[in-house]
């Protein structure tokens, strides 16, 4: 390495031009050019998505709550956590979560705590997940479920079994797998959880600010 070789770590990756090329309900899709260290631009491809909630839901029993539900990319029914994006502008991580598990299992939770965040795949899309865990299930009311969520099948499993399953490739769902290993490890170690309200530098807002832009503008 040179005396003129920047210092690995230290380059600052600015954004020399950007613009939107599709944006949508869920998605928008962003080109930005960016200085590379050897002082060249590069294209990079960005997918804007909102921010999003899960929740690991444990019974008294020990069970965890998951649900199999059907996702059209892959054309088939995965098990996975309640879960669910923060489309709203403002709303709390921790409000959308409980909405979630309302609206997909019709429980209610009286302690909660952040198991793990997550950027699911920081090599193309900002799209960032808090996974929360639930404990003290009780019923509550459920609003009547639209869509995919129609044909929701509620599935009950030992943490131990979700675990297996999700290191036999039976649960394969980005989510539910880090909410679960995450789950296991906290409770084999006895590490502390962080606080329900913690705060959460990582959430994503850029589709959310770009909306509200283009409803002030309309």
């Amino acid at each position: 390495m040179s005396s003129t070789d920047p210092v690995p770590g230290s380059h600052a990756f600015r954004t020399v031009d950007s613009r939107v090329v599709y944006s949508g309900a869920i998605v928008a899709l962003r080109l930005d050019q960016v200085e590379m260290p050897d002082g060249r631009v590069a294209e990079r491809e960005v997918v804007e998505h909102h921010g999003a909630v899960a929740v690991v839901a444990v019974d008294d029993e020990g069970r965890v709550v998951l649900i199999r539900q059907y996702r059209h990319p892959l054309g088939e029914r995965l098990l996975e956590l309640p879960a669910g994006l923060i489309d709203i502008a403002g709303e709390d991580p921790l409000a959308a979560a409980r909405r979630e598990l309302a609206e997909e299992t019709g429980l209610a939770a009286r302690e909660w705590s952040v198991l793990v965040d997550v950027a699911l795949s920081p090599g193309f899309t900002d799209e960032a997940l808090r996974v929360y865990l639930a404990r003290g299930l009780t019923d509550t009311e459920r609003p009547e479920p639209e869509h995919e969520e129609a044909d929701l099948e509620l599935v009950r499993m030992p943490l131990g079994d979700a675990v297996r399953a999700a290191l036999a490739g039976e649960i394969v769902n980005a989510t539910a797998v880090a909410g679960l290993l995450a789950l296991s490890t906290a409770d084999a170690t006895d590490l502390p959880l962080r606080p329900a309200d913690a705060p959460w530098p990582g959430q994503p807002d850029a589709l959310l600010r770009r909306q509200a832009a283009r409803r002030t503008a309309d």
